[in-house]
């Protein structure tokens, strides 16, 4: 849950990154896609991998869709694939 929680941190500080009139919109989409997924069995670890590779390789994608240096990522990158 610890690692679940830092990573939507995370993820919510690209957000920042972002322009601002998207920001709302995928502040939103995180939220909406943290909740969806949080029946997943925390106990079942290739599960848990598998939405945290997911989460990192889609907010690489909205950072370049938007031109915003992938380094931006480096901690996200750091506690996702850990």
């Amino acid at each position: 849950m610890k690692k679940t929680l830092r990573i939507y941190g995370e993820i919510l500080r690209l957000v920042r990154r972002l322009p601002k009139d998207t920001r709302p919109y995928y502040a939103k989409y995180a939220r909406e896609n943290f909740a969806n997924y949080k029946d997943v069995d925390s106990n079942d670890a290739n599960a848990l991998d598998e939405l945290f590779h997911r989460a990192y390789n889609h907010s690489l994608w909205v950072l370049n869709k938007y031109s915003v240096d992938e380094s931006a990522a480096k901690r996200l990158k750091d506690i996702c694939l850990r």
